[in-house]
């Protein structure tokens, strides 16, 4: 914070410097209209000594930039390397209530599981005889019967043409007034 605080004094001391500059350079036209050459020229060294302060002054404000920005780097690197530190205790806290032998074991449970689930279907499947089977055919398709119902057929033959049909006539629908 006393870096950026810094840097930004240094600034207003260029923005500061930088007029000075501009109004030495103007009094020194002045002098010279005037005839004052060596007052002029004195105050040219005064200027240019002034113009070596800036790039002194700029030099510096360089080098703060980069310090703050450095120390912003170094700042989220350590936050970085903080949250590598929590994320391993984590892991090795996770490693210590479950270890290698302990995953083999679930996965060998798990494996024994599966298989008694297959051989119980298994033994399920195979349990219906040719007769269960067919009843378990007739009543799906009972069922799907059931869902599908769709109108008879109509057995009788079309006929050949079609009547035609009577025209229509339209009324004249009475004009309804409003009462006054």
């Amino acid at each position: 914070m006393q870096l950026k605080q810094q840097r930004d004094k240094l600034k207003q001391y260029r923005k500061r410097i930088t007029l000075n500059l501009e109004r030495e350079r103007d009094v020194a036209r002045q002098l010279l209209r005037d005839g004052k050459k060596e007052k002029a020229k004195s105050l040219l060294k005064k200027k240019r000594y002034q113009e070596q302060l800036l790039d002194k002054t700029e030099n510096q404000i360089s080098n703060l930039e980069r310090m703050v920005q450095d120390i912003e780097f170094t700042q989220i690197e350590m936050k970085v390397i903080e949250g590598l530190k929590i994320g391993n205790e984590c892991l090795n806290k996770m490693h210590e209530v479950m270890s290698v032998e302990e995953v083999e074991r679930i996965i060998d449970e798990t494996q024994d599981a599966v298989e008694y689930q297959r051989q119980i279907d298994e033994m399920l499947a195979g349990s219906f005889t040719e007769e269960d089977e067919d009843a378990i055919l007739e009543e799906l398709n009972a069922i799907t019967q059931e869902q599908l119902e769709l109108p008879e057929v109509p057995t009788e033959p079309l006929p050949e043409k079609i009547p035609e049909a009577s025209p229509v006539k339209i009324r004249a629908k009475p004009e309804l007034v409003a009462a006054s």
